[in-house]
């Protein structure tokens, strides 16, 4: 396993032009999978994770695999960046189901659903993480179009997804939620998205609640800066250059440090926890 000094504390400058960026065009290559053997948390489940191509996805994907979970990547258009991850599962001996949609579109997320369980079967971990961000320097520079499509992807397709998962989905299931360190200290050129990320928090609380008596957990994680293909395809070279260094810890994470906290709110070992956020910021204190 990488020690915290193995991981770069700064990053070259680059951009890509099109978000949500591919994995396979960064700079050092993001870190997913620590090679640490699993434990078999998550023997027989099945798992849902959207924008599990690549960036926190790819290592919540490859992590689940690790601890027996067969894993459905939901993604855009991604191919290669999701073919890699699926490979990677397999390396593991879990099976990887790939679909490639826009989960913008409520018919899309019923697809998703539809085709996971004529696949497996059954549903039992839903990880809701696919997002986009636009960075604006002012509210009047968010158009119409940008808040939609922001809002569409980031909050609506959560909504959508788990009203389509919900009747599949048993005692003991769970859902995981990508919120963002951004709901709790908001961003002033990520307006809109953080918007979003506040809305999967009340999301989250809410929806625990409404569940907690059939048995079926609700929980969030709220990252701080981590390097995954959106932040080359968000922000210029310059800001790419110094991401992550204005924390305690000095540099972004790497995917690898973040999935186990959606490997321990899928499994047994939370069987107490739901409606709540966990948050791996690297030492940002948020107070709440």
């Amino acid at each position: 396993m990488k020690s915290k000094t193995q991981y770069p504390d700064k990053l070259p400058p680059q951009t890509q032009k099109r978000q949500p960026g591919k994995e396979t065009r960064m700079d050092p290559q993001p870190v997913y999978d620590t090679r640490q053997p699993g434990l078999g948390r998550l023997k027989g489940k099945v798992a849902i994770v959207t924008g599990g191509d690549s960036g926190i996805g790819r290592a919540v994907a490859v992590s689940f695999a690790k601890e027996g979970a067969d894993v459905v990547i939901v993604y855009l258009d991604e191919h290669e960046d999701a073919e890699q991850t699926a490979a990677v599962i397999k390396q593991y001996e879990k099976e990887a189901l790939m679909i490639s949609t826009d989960i913008a579109i409520e018919e899309n997320c019923r697809q998703v659903i539809a085709q996971t369980i004529k696949k497996f079967k059954r549903l039992d971990i839903l990880v809701n993480n696919a997002a986009v961000q636009f960075e604006q320097e002012n509210l009047e520079d968010i158009t119409a179009g940008q808040l939609d499509k922001t809002f569409r992807i980031n909050i609506f397709a959560q909504f959508y997804l788990t009203r389509f998962a919900l009747p599949h989905m048993k005692e003991g299931s769970c859902i995981i939620n990508t919120a963002s360190v951004t709901a709790f200290k908001g961003n002033p050129v990520l307006i809109d998205y953080s918007a979003t990320k506040g809305a999967i928090i009340g999301f989250t609380r809410s929806l625990s609640q409404s569940l907690v008596k059939k048995g079926i957990r609700v929980n969030a994680v709220a990252p701080g800066p981590v390097w995954t293909p959106l932040i080359p395809s968000s922000f210029d070279a310059e800001k790419v250059a110094s991401f992550g260094q204005d924390i305690p810890m000095g540099r972004p994470a790497q995917p690898a440090e973040i999935s186990p906290c959606y490997v321990f709110l899928a499994s047994e070992e939370s069987s107490f926890i739901t409606g709540q956020t966990l948050h791996p910021n690297g030492g940002s204190v948020l107070n709440t």
